[in-house]
């Protein structure tokens, strides 16, 4: 093993006191391997916290990598109030994996051109420029999963406001299977509402049948029932007073599962 050259890291850990850092990576591999000349690593640590003001920033993260003179690190850390968890990721570039999961607010942008999955989740709400943003970084995107009980902020702002100004309208051109089982109905209408997002053919949707009533009201509401005819299967959860969808609402559906 002292005469490994070539390591690859791909760990998700929980961690009981401190995330893995720069620190950690130079003293339990970099001066364990003195011939290590290719190290790539994509690491998720988990963290239990009741006091925010001791996690450290992505700062304090990122001056840990101080000494990897050659490698080009990104890390990202993000805290959890409600269930007092956190999260840090830290990742070598270019970024390879066809999966970037668990983004919040926190996530900057740039390109991810082999990423073709990726999982949203934060206690902050996700407003329509971050899903802007998320179609521009992830061009190839496939599969989407979404978890976020908050309500958007801009889109009360608008209803209060009456403002009727238009979204720029949101294109997923790879689409084929989008999860929304742990939401707020807001992003049910983030990604049906047409003027909003503009789904592809050939969708999976993964929803909860109410949600799925509420949002469309009822399957009448004329905003949702273009994306809704682009859909081929809907995979129902937590169904209790099943009636069948409307065809008319529906058209190219070929199997409904719950």
């Amino acid at each position: 093993m002292s005469k490994l050259e070539t390591l690859t890291l791909d760990l998700l850990l929980d961690m009981e006191t401190a995330f893995i850092d720069g620190n950690r990576l130079k003293t339990d591999i970099i001066n364990r391997f003195p011939l290590l000349k290719k190290f790539l690593f994509y690491i998720y640590s988990l963290l239990l916290i009741d006091n925010p003001s001791s996690l450290p920033s992505n700062e304090d993260i990122m001056r840990t990598f101080v000494d990897f003179n050659d490698y080009e690190i990104t890390s990202r850390v993000d805290y959890f109030s409600m269930n007092k968890k956190s999260q840090c990721l830290i990742y070598t570039n270019p970024y390879r994996k066809t999966h970037y999961y668990r983004i919040t607010n926190n996530f900057s942008g740039g390109l991810f051109k082999y990423v073709e999955k990726i999982s949203l989740f934060d206690e902050r709400p996700f407003e329509h420029e971050f899903f802007i943003r998320l179609a521009k970084s992830f061009p190839l995107l496939r599969r989407l999963e979404l978890s976020n009980m908050t309500p958007q902020n801009n889109k009360k702002s608008q209803e209060a406001n009456n403002d009727n100004r238009r979204f720029e309208t949101i294109e997923y051109p790879h689409m084929t299977e989008l999860s929304l089982v742990s939401i707020h109905d807001d992003y049910l209408e983030q990604f049906l509402d047409h003027t909003k997002t503009c789904l592809a053919n050939n969708i999976k949707l993964y929803i909860f049948y109410e949600n799925l009533q509420t949002g469309t009201r009822n399957f009448t509401n004329d905003a949702t029932r273009i994306n809704c005819g682009r859909l081929e299967y809907l995979y129902l959860f937590n169904v209790r007073n099943y009636s069948k969808p409307c065809s008319a609402y529906f058209p190219n559906l070929k199997a409904v599962y719950y």
